[in-house]
């Protein structure tokens, strides 16, 4: 029982220290925010950067291809840790409640991780979630985008803006300011 309670406590101070590390970390549109550091990408996705291309299957089985968007709409492309953690969950519910916001703004949001179908599936069906689930099982879209991990043991929690022709208009990180990512694509999408 002690164990767990010594695993816990380094949890919390991981997340404490994550906190501290990714609010310095944060990537944002350098016209938008100001400077951007990419301490934390496993390679450098800056804005003004064309996306690079996917294809991966949605909660439905069904291939989804960045190329199917282009032309047509902007895109938010968020990836996070895991389905039904509490700040993915958290995350997604916001994504979900501003859904509307988004479609208005003329934009499309797509959540990716490395969860497989089912877990997509149960996890949409759960809190009900109306946008796109991408399912990364190998990571290989994560690493083509920058995504690494915090602290070297969490999957990265970043959200791009991806215009209609294809070009990152915002790279925001932070692993735990949740609802902020909303916030950062909202504003950046009215710039648009």
């Amino acid at each position: 029982m002690m164990q767990r309670y010594k695993i816990f406590f380094l949890f919390i101070l991981s997340l404490n220290y994550c906190l501290v590390s990714c609010s310095r970390n944060t990537v944002q549109n350098a016209e938008h925010r100001g400077n951007s550091n990419t301490e934390q990408m496993t390679q450098k996705i800056e804005t003004g950067s064309k996306a690079p291309d996917f294809s991966l299957p949605d909660q439905q089985g069904r291939r989804v291809n960045l190329a199917d968007f282009m032309g047509k709409t902007n895109l938010v492309v968020y990836f996070y840790p895991k389905d039904e953690s509490y700040g993915c969950t958290k995350e997604a519910c916001s994504f979900r409640d501003n859904y509307e916001v988004f479609k208005q703004a003329g934009a499309e949001v797509i959540g990716i991780s490395s969860d497989d179908i089912a877990s997509h599936q149960a996890f949409a069906a759960n809190h009900k979630l109306p946008f796109i689930l991408l399912s990364d099982k190998g990571k290989t879209v994560a690493e083509k985008y920058g995504v690494g991990k915090s602290l070297g043991i969490v999957p990265g929690r970043v959200t791009f803006v991806i215009d209609k022709q294809g070009i990152i208009r915002l790279v925001f990180s932070s692993q735990l300011s949740f609802d902020k990512h909303v916030e950062e694509a909202l504003q950046m999408l009215k710039t648009l």
